[in-house]
């Protein structure tokens, strides 16, 4: 794991280098522009060649020699490549041009694309960094809680087996199962801008740990038209063809380039940060874990939902909650087996391997900064 984040910080790094070599002012403006003469290619296409059983669209045809000319106008003399767009220009005014000509005005753009690539091989590059020290980070998250529960099994005393743990038990299971439910109805009917905004909010509660979205994918939800349809829609456009998706979105190919290399994130999204761990926490943070999520659940699940989760942050009030979270705890992991690691001196030889297996991970993420 901690190989793979050295690999993958190695590689955004080499990216970044191949943007820097080749300038990222001049990489964007070149973006821009192939953007949209490769955009006016792929929208005319069709219209503007016969395939020999329908005639060409005259009008089409004209409006789209008109858009190139007028593109090659504004065209800055001195951008990089001027030339391969100019070979675009000459290809497409001819009386009647054929797919071939098509192939070949991409064929000259194709040194532009391999430049402009680069911007989205560090946007790959940093996408794979960020998942692979998310991972190394929920690894660490993990081996802090396995560290816990191991000490806590030692602290572990002779807990009441017959405890009437159901106390604790169905007000969890109730808010988990109405939060994850209210969760998925949100993502479904709500735009992804709302959600997605709904996450970025949640960086400044830190006992709601959602992943916060990739950069470029929040822009473009905030920034663009498709960022008003809802996720399912989104990953179901990232899925077509470009062609297919040009009648659906504006620009077909800057949502292939926020949202399709996203889809896993777009997925994954869930409910689970706002859920109450089994078995619970102890009072105090079980208390301040209520108090975050409160207004962050209320901004999209119903009162009923809320309501649960006030019943929670009650429990150490209204039960016997210390004697019943014990007894859970005990329930949960003093089965045989606990009970002859801890006789044994299994559960300490454990915790000699957690730790600093633990402290190499946190070292890894310090040297390797969000990015």
């Amino acid at each position: 794991m901690v190989a793979e984040l050295e690999r993958t910080a190695t590689a955004y790094e080499q990216a970044c280098k191949r943007v820097e070599e080749a300038g990222e002012d001049r990489l964007v403006q070149l973006r821009e522009y192939y953007d949209e003469i490769a955009g006016l290619l792929d929208r005319y296409e069709e219209q503007a060649t016969s395939d020999g059983e329908t005639d060409v669209d005259m009008e089409a045809f004209i409006e789209f020699q008109e858009k190139v000319g007028r593109f090659i106008e504004r065209l800055p003399e001195d951008i990089d490549h001027y030339d391969a767009f100019e070979a675009v220009d000459e290809q497409m005014h001819q009386r009647w041009v054929k797919q071939s000509d098509f192939e070949a005005a991409r064929d000259a753009l194709q040194p532009i694309a391999t430049l402009v690539e680069r911007l989205d091989e560090r946007e790959r590059a940093r996408d794979q960094y960020r998942e692979a020290r998310h991972d190394v980070a929920a690894r660490e998250r993990e081996l802090a809680r396995q560290i816990d529960d191991l000490e806590s099994l030692l602290a572990l005393g002779d807990a009441d087996l017959n405890a009437p743990v159901e106390q604790l038990r169905e007000p969890i299971e109730q808010y988990n199962r109405s939060v994850s439910e209210a969760f998925e109805t949100f993502k479904r009917d709500r735009s992804t801008r709302d959600v997605l905004a709904f996450v970025e909010a949640t960086k400044t509660d830190p006992l709601v740990e959602y992943r916060q979205p990739p950069t470029d994918l929040a822009t473009y939800v905030t920034d663009s038209e498709a960022g008003t349809e809802s996720i399912p829609t989104l990953l179901e456009y990232a899925e077509y063809s470009i062609s297919k998706l040009q009648h659906y979105v504006p620009d077909a190919r800057e949502l292939k380039r926020n949202v399709a290399t996203h889809q896993t994130y777009l997925r994954r999204l869930d409910a689970e940060p706002l859920t109450v761990s089994w078995p619970p926490p102890d009072p105090e943070t079980l208390w301040w874990r209520c108090r975050e999520l409160i207004p962050v659940v209320g901004k999209f699940a119903p009162d009923g939902t809320v309501t649960k989760l006030r019943t929670i942050r009650e429990l150490p009030e209204t039960v016997d909650y210390e004697r019943l979270r014990e007894s859970v705890r005990a329930r949960e992991q003093l089965d045989d087996d606990e009970r002859e690691r801890l006789e044994s001196g299994a559960v300490e030889d454990e915790l000699a391997t957690v730790r600093p297996a633990r402290e190499t991970l946190g070292e890894a993420l310090d040297a390797h900064p969000e990015r």
